[in-house]
């Protein structure tokens, strides 16, 4: 089997594995699972916690509000949103949006490795303290941490808040807006 075509079934694989999924107890409570959107050689990669209410019933990442303040801060960065890939650590919306536990990070954690394998992405933007932990397998402190750009296993992380925290603290804004202001350095070799 021609390489190209081993890698799209490697996808579909995943994909219906995903789909189908029952490791954990967020398989009985989701409607939809959703596994990520954007084309699969992306040079960047969002990763976010998980799946809100909106994402959960469109199957699709950072749908909601967190996903229209995303937009702005992929658009004011010069980037556009159809060529990134985004994704979560988890899989399925945790009931009513809380933190995903760890056993429900470590059921997905299988998903989101094969997608990182398959994309191979140059560059992460890492969006809040939940998908930094779980990518960079430490506690991470935002407030001093978001901004930074980490190597780890010959890729480039961009640690920042997730866009929802703007909804929040919209205080936040100028400082998530600069972080974005960085992806251009996770390109750089």
């Amino acid at each position: 089997m021609a390489p190209e075509m081993e890698r799209m079934v490697h996808i579909l694989n995943t994909i219906d594995d995903v789909i189908n999924c029952q490791r954990c107890d967020l398989a009985l409570t989701r409607t939809h699972v959703v596994v990520g959107a954007g084309p699969l050689d992306a040079k960047i990669m969002l990763i976010g916690e998980a799946p809100g209410k909106n994402e959960d019933k469109k199957a699709e990442p950072f749908v909601g509000s967190a996903g229209k303040i995303l937009n702005g801060l992929l658009e004011e960065s010069g980037i556009d949103r159809k060529d990134v890939y985004i994704t979560n650590v988890v899989k399925c919306r945790p009931p009513k949006n809380r933190t995903p536990m760890p056993n429900e990070v470590d059921a997905c954690h299988p998903y989101l490795q094969k997608q990182l394998e398959v994309i191979k992405p140059i560059g992460i933007i890492l969006l809040g303290r939940s998908a930094s932990e779980a990518i960079l397998g430490r506690k991470v402190d935002l407030g001093k941490e978001h901004g930074r750009i980490v190597e780890k296993n010959g890729c480039k992380y961009l640690i920042t808040y997730h866009p929802a925290a703007m909804i929040y603290k919209r205080t936040l804004k100028d400082t998530i807006a600069g972080d974005f202001r960085k992806v251009g350095a996770l390109l750089e070799h």
